[in-house]
């Protein structure tokens, strides 16, 4: 493939120092993962934003999470129409073969998608209804949301769109069969998750209220 080069430098070399060290270091443990298998016990949908690092926030090891990203942490509705749809597809396999226990969507302050969103909706951004806008299409599955925001200032009204994001993915996620057939059976709880960037803070949604409570 002529139209590609190798990695950057310093990628290769961030690379043969975790091979040295983190990786020799445990090498039984990459071992067990390979030939065992992935056992993740939660599902986390976030954002594809570089600063959300799920595996940072929670101290996580390898192995134990199965992550899915994606522009603004977005979970379309069940469409079963034959079409390409990655997110889809990656809840399928983590319910149905990995079979997790717990599915989180975990949104985030100063969100770009979101951001495109708003401004979209407020006529800001043509570019984003053009047919061949990707992020502009993918956006359409927040765009009712931006009617029930509160009447504030901007930043008070993207925070809110942020929030929605979240509740819209998870409105979402009960629209499949499999998701919602294990919920009802006990087997899989739905989570949603804020992670308020400048602050380092995390806000969980309370069901009984369906707002955004600290951890």
């Amino acid at each position: 493939m002529s139209f590609t080069k190798p990695i950057p430098a310093y990628l290769a070399q961030r690379y043969m120092g975790w091979r040295a060290t983190t990786f020799q270091e445990n090498r039984g443990w990459y071992r067990r993962l390979a030939e065992e298998g992935q056992r993740p016990r939660a599902m986390v949908i976030s954002c594809c934003d570089s600063r959300v690092h799920v595996i940072s926030i929670f101290g996580a090891d390898q192995g134990e999470f199965f992550i899915h990203r994606n522009i603004a942490n977005l979970v379309p509705p069940y469409e079963p129409d034959g079409d390409r749809h990655g997110t889809s597809a990656t809840v399928e396999y983590a319910v149905t073969a990995l079979r997790v226990a717990h599915v989180i969507v975990l949104g985030h302050s100063r969100c770009g998608g979101v951001q495109g969103c708003y401004s979209m909706c407020s006529g800001d951004a043509p570019e984003l209804e053009e047919k061949t806008s990707f992020v502009g299409r993918w956006m359409d599955i927040l765009r009712p949301a931006y009617e029930t925001l509160p009447d504030a200032d901007e930043a008070t009204r993207l925070t809110a769109l942020e929030h929605e994001a979240v509740r819209v993915s998870l409105r979402n996620l009960m629209t499949f069969p499999f998701v919602r057939e294990a919920v009802e059976a006990g087997t899989l709880t739905l989570h949603g998750l804020f992670n308020d960037i400048a602050e380092g803070s995390l806000w969980t949604l309370d069901p009984p209220t369906g707002a955004f409570q600290p951890v």
